[in-house]
């Protein structure tokens, strides 16, 4: 045992107690009660980090590495420092009404049918991707594409499917995402000092997301149109102003731009953020009231909105590395690696591949298809587990990352994102009586981006596709002098 290790009444398995718990907690709000609140879930898991101080033999070394080991952690407030930034840029780039443009240009062209369920599923690829968030898509999707595309002929279920699909394309890709910064800031480098650069880390899993979102588009397009009736309504598309908002793709491509250029998201966002406003204010899609203003006693504009909107998302990673604080300090995420490790799976570098994607997959589906909270909670363990054969960071990000949006992000009655989605048509129903609730297992069943990943990250696995290592100066090679080559 080493110093300053935590130890527990009870035994070592007492460490993963406040795990247990937050994940039996995850369970509860999105299965049983249906309910997505971030801030919640930080308070459970911060009582769970209570319950289990009560077990700790030292509860001021336990509290110590709360803190100094979890919340308070390089990782961690590199972390929140991103996402109150990207709060900032998502929530410009979704009032600028680009979602709105992409709805009106589909009518204006004619798109019907399963033309329309591709069109959408290609727009919704290209807002979540400029907004870095899935949710925040669906939301914003959801009321614009949903009702448009069943009036001009699309499936409903493989439509509300294509939406879902583009968000966790979005969610995968985006440079901004808090998937992308939380699976690159977990994988650290074995031979110099930090973590995966998140534009590497894009770099690396475009090539898996690409092919993958083109077996979709194939599929979306055979299945995407409806063989019954189409509701016969009026499709309102006078809104010339909202041509104006297919500007703001220009700040999308400065922000990726940047970030590839430069591989440093601290000089991409803002870039993103003062191109949009330039941008914005000279075509007319914002005043100047819209980016930040003081009125009656309150503050208000996108840049406060989205800023104040991440405050729940930054206390749920806090409470969250808070719990991994202990699993290190405990020796505990030693210990699971070394379990894994010494496994005869991963005595391979396949093997060790496939340990890391069983393991996203399995803690994504134990807390409620929550790709975020799943990536934080298993990424310093994939990381432990691709070092030991050499894995380059990059690679561990990809695979880490890719599989936690696969088959247990869709799971029916499980995954918050099949629940979100449920409730997004069912509030839509109010306003719009031709629409009606989706079967859960319908909508997993034609999720065709998910699906279609995890058959192109199998593959990648099997033959080798992409795989890079980890030389002496931390740099991605092909092969290493002791890896046999094929």
């Amino acid at each position: 045992m080493t110093e300053n290790q935590l130890t527990f009444h009870g035994g070592k398995n007492i460490a993963l107690l406040p795990l247990t718990l937050f994940i039996i907690s995850c369970s509860l709000f999105f299965s049983v009660y249906h309910v997505f609140d971030l801030t919640a879930l930080a308070m459970c898991a911060f009582i769970a980090i209570m319950i289990g101080a009560l077990f700790s033999r030292n509860v001021g070394d336990y509290w110590r590495a709360v803190i100094s080991q979890g919340i308070g952690s390089e990782m961690a407030v590199t972390i929140a420092t991103i996402l109150l930034i990207i709060g900032m840029y998502a929530r410009m780039i979704a009032q600028s009404g680009v979602a709105a443009s992409f709805a009106m240009l589909a009518s204006q062209l004619g798109l019907h049918d399963g033309a329309f369920t591709l069109f959408t599923f290609v727009a919704v690829c290209i807002v979540s991707t400029a907004t870095g968030t899935s949710i925040g898509t669906l939301f914003t999707a959801f009321p614009v594409f949903y009702p448009s595309g069943i009036l001009l002929g699309a499936d409903p279920i493989v439509l509300a499917s294509a939406i879902l699909c583009g968000a966790i394309f979005g969610d995968n890709i985006a440079p901004i995402s808090d998937t992308t910064v939380a699976s690159a800031s977990t994988q650290s480098y074995t031979n110099r000092r930090g973590s995966a650069e998140i534009a590497g880390v894009v770099a690396a899993r475009f090539r898996f997301a690409i092919v993958s979102a083109l077996i979709a588009c194939v599929f979306f397009y055979l299945f995407g149109a409806h063989r019954g009736p189409v509701p016969s309504l009026h499709i309102d598309s006078h809104a010339a102003a909202s041509w104006h908002s297919l500007w703001m793709l220009l700040p999308m491509a400065v922000l990726l731009g940047v970030a590839m250029k430069t591989r440093n998201i601290f000089k991409a966002i803002p870039a993103g953020i003062l191109s949009g406003i330039v941008i914005g204010l000279l075509c007319g899609i914002f005043h100047i009231a819209d980016i930040f203003t003081l009125e009656n006693g309150n503050a208000n504009g996108f840049l406060y909105k989205g800023f104040s909107g991440m405050v729940s998302t930054i206390l749920f990673v806090l409470s969250l590395f808070g719990i991994i604080g202990i699993l290190r300090a405990s020796n505990t995420m030693e210990r699971i690696s070394s379990a894994i490790c010494g496994s005869k799976l991963a005595q391979s570098t396949r093997g060790a591949e496939w340990c890391i994607a069983i393991g996203s997959i399995v803690t994504t589906a134990l807390v409620g298809g929550v790709t975020s909270a799943s990536i934080l909670a298993f990424g310093p363990v994939a990381s432990e587990i691709g070092a030991r054969r050499k894995l380059h960071p990059y690679r561990r990000a990809v695979l880490l990352d890719c599989f936690a949006m696969t088959l247990a992000a869709i799971l029916p009655f499980l995954s918050a994102f099949i629940f979100i989605v449920s409730a997004i048509i069912s509030s839509l129903q109010k306003d719009y009586p031709f629409i009606h609730d989706v079967n859960p297992i319908y909508l997993s069943l034609t999720s065709f981006y998910p699906l279609a990943l995890f058959a192109v990250m199998s593959f990648a696995i099997v033959v080798g596709w992409g795989r890079h290592y980890e030389n002496s100066e931390g740099e991605a090679v092909r092969y290493l002098a002791e890896e046999p080559r094929p």
